[in-house]
């Protein structure tokens, strides 16, 4: 699907949508936790239906009692199907591959689209290592495993992201019945792994870290109850595009968002402050309203799903900004460095991309052009809030990417007063 998105102030309120990082952990625990997980403000995203999918693939009962309310009973992992299929989520390839591990039947987890093409590190070298077979793996999925996984101490690398650890946490939560630890070195993403314990301890798992160096799993600290309820937070990643919209192009009110929330993107509210911009916070809400900002500089390389809407966000503000951390984008839905490039270079304004770090020099209208949408729902989404200050349409192509993440974004976005015609391509 092609959007064309006209120039245009908005104006409105959008209550952002649940994290589908935060629900897919929440998943992953309701599935290990033996008895009743309810589940309030789930989300409709392709990644998080996948998720939904997975564990009922391992064994979990999932009903849908409310709008956005969601059951799920489990007895732990037991497989009712040899393969289960993540999608294009990378989250829940490496979350629910140690997971599926925990079982002595053979699974094979399975991908879609650009999750084909990216690396999968560690499994070769970790999960071995805690009695899983790995076969028909060259990298990349479709990978083949089989446990039973054996609960002792390891080290892993964490040089290319947290979501691997993140699933060995929670495997290992589930099989422990002494002391283990998991050494780590080199972690990049603590702030989502930050997101992985407070869900852990929700559930009753204490995990400790010591400067996310080593994370301690003590089964005699933990707790159990027949009944877990809990609340998916909304989504910073998605509200972070929605706030960049109202500080270039009018005033926004985004609602439904936890403000002490230890999800990593919640650091837009620093750059935003940072850069100037007419922000004010509520108990639950954020408000931000067009102003004349100055450049900034941010390290996204911890929050790499800011870069797409921060060089939106640094276009259209005064002088030079600086965004390190591009080493973080290549291998995601695109390969980001060169997907963020392409926007840019069609919007027309300076930049250059070297030595880890992306230079924008910002300028007072973006040009109306073409975006190719890389099917990358974060590229999608910031091309279209580049578009509201371009002098001209802007046309986005593969714009039905946003049901990765953010299904309702256009709806929203035209709620607030954005004018948008779609296209089938």
């Amino acid at each position: 699907m092609q959007v064309t998105i006209d120039p245009a102030l908005i104006n409105g309120t959008v209550a952002a949508p649940a994290s589908k990082s935060y629900t897919q952990r929440v998943l992953a625990a309701a599935l290990l936790h033996k008895g009743t997980t309810v589940i309030r403000n789930a989300g409709d995203s392709a990644d998080e239906q996948a998720a939904k999918e997975i564990i009922q693939q391992l064994g979990a009962k999932v009903s849908f009692t409310a709008p956005g309310k969601i059951q799920v009973i489990s007895a732990g992992v037991a497989p009712v199907s040899g393969h289960i299929h993540c999608g294009e989520s990378g989250l829940a390839a490496r979350l629910f591959t140690p997971i599926a591990a925990l079982s002595s039947a053979a699974v094979t987890i399975e991908g879609a689209g650009s999750l084909l093409q990216r690396p999968m590190a560690g499994f070769n070298e970790v999960l071995p290592a805690l009695g899983v077979t790995v076969t028909g793996f060259n990298g990349r999925l479709p990978v083949t495993v089989q446990g039973p996984l054996t609960p002792v101490s390891v080290s892993i690398n964490g040089a290319d992201g947290s979501q691997f650890l993140s699933g060995l946490l929670f495997a290992i939560c589930a099989a422990a019945t002494t002391r283990v630890a998991v050494g780590v070195a080199e972690l990049k993403s603590k702030p989502y792994i930050d997101l992985t314990l407070e869900v852990l301890g929700h559930f009753g798992w204490p995990v400790v870290h010591h400067d996310y160096k080593e994370f301690s799993i003590d089964p005699s600290l933990f707790t159990s109850r027949d009944t877990v309820e809990i609340d998916a937070e909304g989504d910073w990643s998605s509200a972070a595009y929605l706030l960049v919209a109202g500080a270039i192009a009018g005033n926004i009110e985004v609602a439904n968002l936890n403000i002490n929330s230890k999800q990593a993107d919640r650091a837009i509210i620093d750059v935003l402050r940072d850069c100037g911009a007419s922000i004010t916070v509520g108990a639950d809400n954020i408000s931000v309203a067009k102003s004349r900002m100055r450049a900034f500089e941010f390290d996204a390389t911890d929050r790499p799903d800011l870069f797409p809407v921060l060089s939106i966000l640094a276009a259209c503000c005064d002088g030079e900004s600086y965004i390190r951390g591009v080493h973080r984008l290549f291998h995601k839905e695109s390969d980001r460095a060169q997907s963020i490039s392409e926007m840019l270079e069609n919007f027309a304004f300076p930049f250059s991309m070297e030595d880890d770090c992306l230079c924008i020099t910002g300028v007072r209208k973006l040009q109306g052009t073409v975006i190719d949408g890389y099917n990358d729902h974060r590229i999608v989404m910031a091309a279209a809030i580049g578009a509201l200050r371009a002098n001209g349409p802007v046309d986005i192509t593969c714009a039905d990417a946003v049901k990765k993440s953010y299904p309702a974004f256009f709806t929203d976005l035209i709620s607030c007063g954005a004018k948008c015609t779609f296209n089938q391509e």
